[in-house]
């Protein structure tokens, strides 16, 4: 059994690879000025980026669970979400609000997906 860790540090690693399924740490994107639109299409793009590095796209997602900071802010993030797996296979999927690290973070992505 093969285990292969990427971009890790003393607290995590960025992807995990093992028996052809690959999990994505949680994926943010935030700036004081971005809103839910933009912090939810900045992470699915660094999800897609993640995604195809390892061998991977949209129609392998496994299985998606969504942070967000605010449930006011769930059909904004999900407008986005849905034109992104627009064509796609899509995942299984859990939503929840959820206090965030930091401030400014709206959303958060946790992806697992098959290579």
């Amino acid at each position: 059994m093969t285990i292969e860790r990427i971009e890790s540090n003393d607290r995590m690693s960025k992807v995990v690879k093992h028996n052809g399924t690959l999990y994505l740490c949680g994926q943010t994107a935030s700036a004081p000025e971005w809103d839910i639109t933009e912090q939810t299409q900045r992470c699915l793009d660094k999800v897609d980026a993640l995604l195809t590095d390892n061998g991977s796209d949209r129609n392998k997602l496994l299985s998606v669970t969504i942070y967000v900071r605010d449930m006011k802010d769930f059909a904004a993030m999900n407008a986005v979400w849905d034109a992104w797996v627009a064509g796609c296979e899509k995942p299984a999927r859990a939503c929840v609000e959820a206090r965030m690290a930091r401030p400014e973070l709206l959303v958060e992505f946790s992806v697992i997906a098959a290579q």
